[in-house]
């Protein structure tokens, strides 16, 4: 029989000998059941005793002005009104499936089948006060058998940030020890994943596997961010459970990336590819805050706030990689208005002692990363890292009004100035960097390089946009909420409800919103791609939801995101 399919099976017959029971209380494969190959000797023990007092995140608000009031909860009266138009479509054209195709009214499968939406929607249901759909909802998600598929393989990191993360958070909230059962359903799924030679987890895991005898193995090349940022999810099912295997499993990846950390070819930075089966993790490649290495990095101060400081290589792995990525990856862009902002790009690194070189490529995904510095900032009483935390933010806003929608495109290349304090406006300057961009002409030809802008749709600034999409993503939005909860920057309201309009605006369809093709575009009805990832319900619309919903709400000093921006209460 085939646990991982389709079939009515829910176990496999036949198992090793096992001293757990091979159901759980819901008659669902018990993943605890699947004996273990390689035994680990002594679990790191989750760090025990009173958290220590850590500095305070967020910012003092006073009390706030009724006329304020009354604009902020029309505001987030708006964000929640397209929320529940979301959900009323997901729930009568995709309900039970991973995600709703806005423009088609179809359902799509791409995590298993397991109804990544509503999992990931739980928490944001909570918040908006939706609590009838709320327990609704739950009742739906108790009955997800995870031990069925519509994947052969799954991806453990996305399994573990919207499901883990989500069932998780939504028990945190709300109590419900459903939700607590399901956690420990899927958190019993990928602790397998993590049953290898080394105990590095298999990132693109077949759970069929977990039934042969044979040995298992990391995979040579995995994302950093894969293997890297299962930390907050996997330390918080311990500290409910008790249960150390959990923090164990992630400790031991920490500690790896923490014993290299110094050594790598650009020190105190990662890889974007690391080697999971040799532990080589600081090898030639490209180094970055962006794609594929992101929340390797955010989940460093995050880490240390829920483990209530009493795990200090997190703050030493932020404080190093942040040193690094200071001086090598931001940088302040040639812009037409000259705005004081910084944007972090990509290094590429031959080997060690080579000679790092800057990309200077901007990414919506990266945007975490001002929020992230000012958080950092605040947790280890560093000023210097909110202040470059909310020029990183800045940055982003800038690029979403810079372009014809005012709405930021997944990547970019701007022109970074040599020195960021003498960074002034040259519009030839720029043409002569977009004409050595595009071309091949050695002189500067003006005709050519106007000719290059308009067909390329470039906006002042930029010198390409290879990927001019918008997908729905929340990177932006985050930093911005952070930032004002952080610093307390009153425009930051604004700002956001700017933000929302223009994306409602340019991304709404006939049943929910959609991601578009192409922000360059001067059309009021941008072509939709027929997609709403489940972030759109579970980070975008509840970062706004939360800039409007009042800074008593999920307070920084009380909660901790993961990077599906599920909130995790942090132990007192």
């Amino acid at each position: 029989m085939n646990t991982w399919s389709s079939s009515s099976q829910s176990w496999i017959p036949g198992l090793r000998k096992s001293a757990v029971s091979p159901l759980t209380k819901a008659g669902h494969f018990n993943w605890a059941s699947v004996p273990v190959k390689h035994k680990v000797g002594k679990y790191i023990p989750l760090p025990s005793g009173k958290p220590l007092k850590l500095p305070k995140i967020q910012f003092e608000f006073k009390e706030e002005d009724p006329k304020d009031k009354a604009l902020r909860e029309e505001r987030l009266g708006e964000v929640k009104k397209a929320f529940s138009r979301c959900y009323s479509a997901y729930k009568k054209h995709a309900w039970l499936q991973d995600e709703l195709a806005p423009v088609s009214g179809t359902a799509k499968n791409p995590f298993g089948g397991w109804a990544a939406t509503l999992v990931d929607s739980l928490d944001t249901l909570w918040i908006l006060d939706m609590k009838d759909e709320f327990h609704e909802a739950v009742t739906a998600v108790a009955g997800i058998d995870f031990s069925k598929s519509s994947l052969e393989s799954i991806n453990v990191f996305e399994t573990t940030i919207r499901y883990l993360g989500g069932f998780i958070a939504a028990y945190d909230l709300s109590g419900d020890r459903r939700l607590l059962d399901k956690a420990l359903e899927v958190g019993e799924m990928l602790y397998v994943a993590f049953d290898t030679v080394n105990r590095m987890p298999i990132t693109r895991w077949n759970p069929n596997s977990a039934f042969s005898d044979t040995p298992a193995y990391a995979s040579e090349s995995v994302l950093s961010a894969e293997i890297g940022s299962l930390t907050l999810e996997f330390t918080r099912l311990s500290q409910i459970t008790k249960d150390s295997k959990f923090f164990d499993a992630v400790q031991r990846v920490s500690n790896a990336f923490a014993g290299q950390q110094n050594t790598t070819a650009l020190p105190g930075m990662f890889p974007m590819v690391v080697n999971g089966r040799t532990l080589e993790f600081g090898g030639p490649g490209t180094y970055t805050l962006g794609a594929m290495a992101d929340s390797l990095y955010e989940y460093f101060p995050k880490a240390y706030a829920l483990l209530g400081g009493l795990e200090p290589v997190y703050k030493d792995l932020y404080e190093q990689a942040m040193d690094t990525a200071i001086k090598h990856n931001f940088f302040r862009p040639l812009t037409p208005n000259n705005a004081d902002i910084l944007i972090s790009g990509n290094v590429e690194v031959g080997g060690r002692n080579a000679q790092p070189t800057l990309k200077a490529e901007g990414q919506h995904l990266v945007c975490f990363a001002g929020g992230m510095l000012a958080l950092g900032g605040r947790l280890f009483q560093n000023t210097t890292h909110v202040e470059l935390g909310e020029k990183l933010t800045r940055g982003c806003v800038w690029a979403y009004k810079a372009c014809p929608l005012s709405i930021m495109p997944e990547t970019f290349e701007l022109l970074p100035c040599a020195d960021a304090n003498d960074c002034v406006w040259n519009e030839t300057r720029w043409k002569e960097a977009v004409l050595r961009k595009h071309s091949t002409e050695t002189t500067f030809n003006l005709a050519t390089a106007n000719k290059i802008i308009s067909e390329k749709k470039l906006p002042m600034g930029f010198l390409t946009i290879p990927d001019p999409r918008y997908i729905l993503r929340p990177e932006a939005i985050e930093s911005v909420f952070l930032l004002y909860r952080i610093t307390g920057a009153p425009d930051l309201q604004h700002v956001a409800w700017r933000m929302f309009n223009l994306i409602n605006r340019y991304t709404v369809t006939d049943l929910a919103n959609s991601a578009i093709e192409n922000v360059l575009v001067h059309d009021n009805k941008p072509k939709r791609s027929d997609s709403m990832e489940s972030f759109w319900m579970a980070e975008t619309l509840k970062y706004f939801a939360l800039v409007f919903g009042g800074t008593g709400v999920l307070g920084l000093d009380e909660w901790v995101f993961n990077t599906e921006a599920h909130p995790f209460r942090r132990p007192r």
